[in-house]
């Protein structure tokens, strides 16, 4: 058994600038690398059917670069067969070198017993044959997703293409229209990358310091929901996947970090930014409010007269903190509708501001519209600040 060093003690303030750092929001963004250099910084980025600003895959790097293409972005995940889309923490898009340490998962899919859906005999040997003769193609080219209008009614060639993107043999190569666009793993995986020759402990262990490196520093539990591990399938590696143990301030749980994060400069310029409900350095309630002390919460499942602070509250990150939420929306001749804003008191304002203008610039919408503010005399001073961005932006 593995004995671990005495545990390094952190300020709860040192914890939160490591997190902020490692996720890429502190210090002066890789625009060299680019979209591609944060997916690979990242490991995973979630993608979710919601599309208010933009869909979250997008708002992920927009969110650390800036203003980048949103046809770059699509381009850089996918093309080059630089990426493929399977179950992480939900489903999200991966980067390609990562394909053999989801092994262990791929495995997993192919021993499982019980299914939602039944597989109708012959249907799974079906598509794999019209992939390989025609492929890449959608559920629906291959013959159509549903039985019926109901979103869980799947039809047999749904049933066995989501199959075989589960077991491996078929991968997600884009997304068209929001359709999975599905090809033969054996075409679209390098074959260097294309085995499943590691076990579950070495797919495991590179997974756990994925997560860490992701998170600078965490937890047994925000370490395990990274990827979706067991708590048990982290204690079975970690003391040998690299990261080091920690005391962290307040946390009350022991932790561990990327032994990196601990010797780098927690120093340099912090983004200030709309940030997507799905976004890696939020996605995790819990880990939220041990942070940041913020709660967070997507109410886009919640019946309307129950919501708080609206439909797609996007929280704003400035100055290292989480200083308010923005529930958007667009309207027809390029209006950002800030639909709900929530703020954490006057000095918020021109974050807020800040952030609604420069992703109204991003989305092509040449103004900015302010509903309702949780704090009614702050709505004024908060449009104020608004068109002192927008004037600033045009000049």
């Amino acid at each position: 058994m593995t004995t671990l060093p005495r545990p390094a003690a952190l300020s709860a303030d040192e914890a939160r600038r490591i997190a902020l750092k490692a996720q890429g929001f502190l210090g002066a963004p890789d625009r060299r690398s680019g979209v591609r250099g944060v997916l690979r910084h990242l490991g995973a980025v979630q993608l979710d059917t919601i599309s208010v600003l933009a869909r979250s895959h997008e708002l992920i790097p927009y969110a650390r670069l800036g203003r980048v293409g949103r046809r770059a972005v699509e381009a850089a995940y996918w093309q080059d067969t630089h990426a493929f889309e399977y179950w992480s923490h939900a489903a999200c898009i991966l980067p390609i070198e990562e394909w053999p340490h989801f092994a262990f998962r791929r495995r997993a899919y192919r021993d499982r017993p019980h299914w939602n859906h039944d597989l109708p005999e012959g249907v799974y040997d079906q598509v794999i044959k019209q992939l390989r003769a025609e492929g890449p193609l959608t559920a629906t080219e291959l013959g159509g997703a549903k039985r019926t209008s109901e979103w869980w009614d799947w039809s047999g060639t749904k049933v066995a293409v989501e199959r075989a993107l589960m077991y491996g043999e078929v991968v997600c190569v884009e997304r068209r229209g929001w359709k999975r666009v599905y090809d033969l793993a054996e075409r679209a995986v390098p074959q260097e990358l294309l085995h499943d020759d590691l076990d579950d402990t070495e797919c495991l262990r590179r997974l756990v310091r994925l997560a860490g490196q992701s998170l600078g520093v965490g937890t047994r539990a925000d370490i395990a929901d990274y990827h979706r591990l067991k708590g048990e399938q982290v204690d079975a590696v970690i003391a040998d996947s690299g990261l080091v143990p920690v005391e962290v301030e307040g946390w009350g749980k022991p932790a561990w970090a990327d032994p990196a994060v601990l010797v780098a400069p927690l120093r340099g310029r912090h983004r200030t930014t709309l940030l997507s409900p799905f976004d890696s350095l939020i996605w995790d309630r819990a880990r939220t409010e041990r942070i940041f002390g913020f709660t967070h919460r997507l109410e886009a499942y919640v019946p309307k007269p129950k919501r708080v602070h609206g439909y797609y509250a996007m929280p704003v990150l400035a100055g290292g903190r989480l200083v308010g939420r923005v529930d958007p929306a667009r309207e027809a001749g390029g209006v950002l509708v800030a639909r709900q804003v929530t703020l954490d008191g006057p000095k918020a304002v021109p974050a807020v501001a800040e952030a609604l203008v420069e992703a109204a610039s991003w989305v092509d919408c040449t103004t900015v519209r302010v509903e309702r503010v949780d704090a009614p005399e702050l709505r004024e001073p908060l449009i104020r600040e608004v068109t002192r961005f927008l004037v600033a932006a045009l000049r």
